[in-house]
């Protein structure tokens, strides 16, 4: 903090998307600077064009903070956005990988450094874990690891209207889904044998909570 960050507006040395997403992910600014960083990365984001500019050491926390201090809607405008550089730019273009860069191919450009251009690379898809914890809302509970206890918390947003996901936990097949018409939402959850689950759905106008055992709830 002392070398980098500006201890009255939380502007962060680079000023950039990573420093933001760093310093925020894992706690390294004051408690009272942790909003103001996180408006900062939102504003970085803004002025390119609601695009990200991370690469491996930013991307995989990139989501996740957006959504833990109350920005999932950009959160989900990244998701969904589909201009160079994105997760969908590359699925536009027919994609069925993740890629090493986003740069691997571009239509301008074409094909990258073959030495440092797999198009089938673990990194830049690390937004997975956002997708299952978040968007599908499946974790597990502090008091049940590894599964035993379920958490089923999905946080619906942006343009998207209709999610599924499975998750292979070590105690069976999780499932979630849901669709929305922007007025109504439908879910449908199922827990494998032998575990329960806490459903909460916070982002209700009236929000939900209960505790379910195995089996299919709608």
């Amino acid at each position: 903090v002392k070398a980098f960050v500006n201890t009255t507006d939380a502007t962060i040395k680079g000023n950039t998307q990573t420093v933001y997403v760093i310093a925020v992910a894992f706690e390294l600014l004051p408690q009272n600077l942790i909003p103001l960083a996180a408006n900062h990365l939102v504003d970085n984001i803004k002025a390119h064009d609601w695009h990200l500019t991370t690469g491996f050491v930013g991307v995989g926390n990139l989501c996740p903070t957006l959504s833990r201090l109350g920005h999932s809607d950009v959160a989900y405008r990244l998701l969904l956005q589909d201009t160079y550089p994105s997760w969908g730019y590359s699925i536009k273009y027919n994609a069925t990988t993740i890629w090493e860069r986003w740069d691997g191919w571009t239509q301008e450009k074409g094909f990258q450094d073959p030495a440092m251009n797999s198009f089938n690379h673990y990194s830049l898809g690390s937004v997975g874990r956002w997708l299952f914890q978040s968007v599908a809302g499946i974790d597990t509970h502090e008091e049940g690891m590894g599964f035993k206890s379920i958490v089923i918390a999905p946080k619906p947003g942006g343009n998207l209207h209709k999610m599924t996901a499975r998750y292979q936990s070590i105690n069976g097949l999780i499932g979630m889904s849901w669709e929305t018409n922007g007025a109504n939402i439908t879910l449908t959850i199922d827990i494998p044998v032998n575990t329960k689950a806490l459903i909460d759905l916070s982002f209700l106008k009236q929000p939900i909570h209960t505790n379910v055992g195995s089996g299919r709830s709608e």
